[in-house]
């Protein structure tokens, strides 16, 4: 049995399912299919605004799918971490009731413009003067809160760490933000631990940063963002318990004598929205141990080799009971390039064969939002179902 949703709620032709083995005897896809899981995504948006002390924006990067960010409205999300003026756009044109927030921190003059007249964005990240100068520039410094990011040093349990990218000194930021408070401007002060954190200390070490900036400062700030890089479980990645991070962040922010009336925001991604979603792919050739299938490294799953993530899966089959006996298989994406090659191996039926479906889950984060189209071979269809993933006993 399946429905249509609403155009509010996806611009494509989505489909509700009972469950995933449903999809595959519905549609009988030789495609890639996104299978959404709107029920967790919703109680895990509660969950993390439950116990996170502050504002909660929603990094759209990690997964901008309409059905994905209606799910986490639903949840209670009302703010929105935005990287880009369609991002922005996207945001304004589906909810009435959000606002966004310019969390890059470098951004063409004519977007910062654009963001601040059309869309009425009013916090931005700046980590350099020169960019200071484009924002203030752009939108007259007027009713604008400039956000300077700060670095943080690298810590060992975080899979990606962004600071190498981003972020400027403690000196450099104290500059930065006496010169948007002598334009005019509110200010705060941002940072990222990095992508993936399993370590809640570096939030309450990143917080004393923080601290540090404030004192030499001499400034009451406006706001105080933690950035994101909240986990996710994965096979062969867990994490403590998102409590733990919470209470690292409150004992960070007890630590600096945090002004009561600064805002402290947050800018999850993957953990809101990582265990929300799986992928149904279709095995199109069988050679020994080896199985071809229709998405892959440049597709969806491009985590797998960027992250080294472990993926639970499950074989799914139309017209009987496949083997109780298992083996071990590498997945071989769809493109022609030999580097298409999952890595690792996945343990599935001894008997798997061409016609067959696996569902690998826990795909909701960088996923769809990292794929691309090389050799035409675009995963794009979208469904929501109402099961358990394969990873639901992680």
């Amino acid at each position: 049995m399946t429905a249509k949703v609403t155009k509010l709620e996806a611009a494509d032709d989505a489909r509700r399912f009972r469950d995933v083995a449903s999809v595959v005897t519905g549609l009988e896809p030789s495609y890639p299919v996104y299978c959404l899981r709107p029920e967790i995504l919703q109680e895990t948006a509660r969950r993390f605004i439950s116990l996170f002390p502050g504002t909660v924006l929603y990094a759209v990067k990690c997964n901008p799918n309409p059905l994905v960010l209606k799910a986490l409205y639903d949840g209670g999300i009302r703010h929105f971490d935005t990287a880009s003026l369609a991002e922005i756009a996207q945001v304004a044109e589906t909810f009435t009731d959000c606002a966004s927030y310019f969390m890059h921190p470098v951004k063409a003059r004519p977007v910062i413009k654009a963001a601040h007249q059309i869309y009425g964005v009013r916090h931005y990240v700046v980590d350099h003067e020169n960019e200071l100068r484009k924002v203030l520039d752009e939108t007259g410094g007027e009713d604008i809160t400039v956000v300077v990011r700060i670095d943080t040093p690298p810590d060992a349990d975080t899979l990606y760490h962004l600071a190498e990218k981003f972020g400027c000194s403690q000196d450099e930021a104290v500059d930065l933000l006496k010169d948007a408070d002598r334009a005019g401007c509110k200010t705060g002060l941002a940072f990222h631990v990095g992508s993936q954190c399993r370590n809640p200390d570096a939030y309450r070490k990143a917080l004393g940063l923080v601290g540090s900036v404030i004192e030499k400062a001499g400034m009451k700030l406006s706001c105080v963002d933690v950035g994101g890089g909240f986990p996710a479980d994965y096979a062969n990645m867990k994490s403590p318990p998102i409590e733990d991070f919470m209470e690292a962040i409150r004992e960070g922010v007890k630590q600096i004598a945090l002004c009561p009336t600064t805002e402290l925001m947050a800018e999850p991604g993957r953990a809101l929205v990582a265990t929300g979603s799986s992928l149904l792919m279709q095995v199109q050739l069988r050679k020994e141990n080896r199985l071809y299938v229709n998405d892959g490294v440049y597709g969806s799953l491009s985590e797998m080799v960027a992250g080294g993530l472990e993926l639970p899966s499950r074989l799914i089959r139309a017209d009987g009971e496949p083997s109780s006996e298992t083996q071990a298989f590498s997945l071989n994406g769809p493109t022609c390039d030999s580097y298409d090659v999952l890595p690792g191996t996945f343990e599935l039926p001894a008997d798997a064969r061409e016609g067959d479906w696996i569902e690998v889950d826990r795909i909701g984060a960088y996923s769809n939002s990292n794929a691309t189209n090389f050799n035409g071979f675009c995963p794009e269809t979208f469904v929501e179902v109402f099961d358990e993933g394969p990873g639901a006993k992680l």
